[in-house]
């Protein structure tokens, strides 16, 4: 399994249900900066089993401008809405409000949960 594919995955478990983050978050939070794109990449490889048995909720990652990357009809992106709806967060849209519902990483806490992989 590729490791900085897990170091990613393992962030984006972090992120709290009800909150979404961005590719470049991700990426700077997994010790990856400037690797957005990886983030993209990684996300069409997440086993459909989870992380040490944990789900790796891809679907709260979304572009830094808060839209929803796929192409607004297809299927990705209505099971992408779908699962941010059901999770209590505002898609107007494509786009979902970072001021409202972005994952603000608090330093102390996040050091301690990043410590455990």
């Amino acid at each position: 399994m590729n490791e900085q594919y897990v170091k990613i995955w393992k962030t984006i478990q972090l992120i709290p249900v009800g909150k979404v983050s961005s590719y470049g978050q991700i990426a700077d939070l997994a010790g990856l900066p400037g690797r957005a794109r990886l983030v993209g990449k990684s996300l069409k490889f997440v086993p459909s089993e989870g992380l040490d048995n944990k789900p790796v909720p891809w679907h709260r990652v979304i572009r830094s401008s808060g839209e929803i990357a796929f192409s607004p009809g297809s299927d990705e992106f209505a099971n992408q809405r779908a699962l941010l709806i059901d999770e209590g967060i505002t898609v107007k849209g494509k786009r979902v409000s970072i001021k409202e519902f972005g994952w603000v990483v608090d330093l102390e806490n996040i050091l301690f949960l990043l410590l455990d992989y």
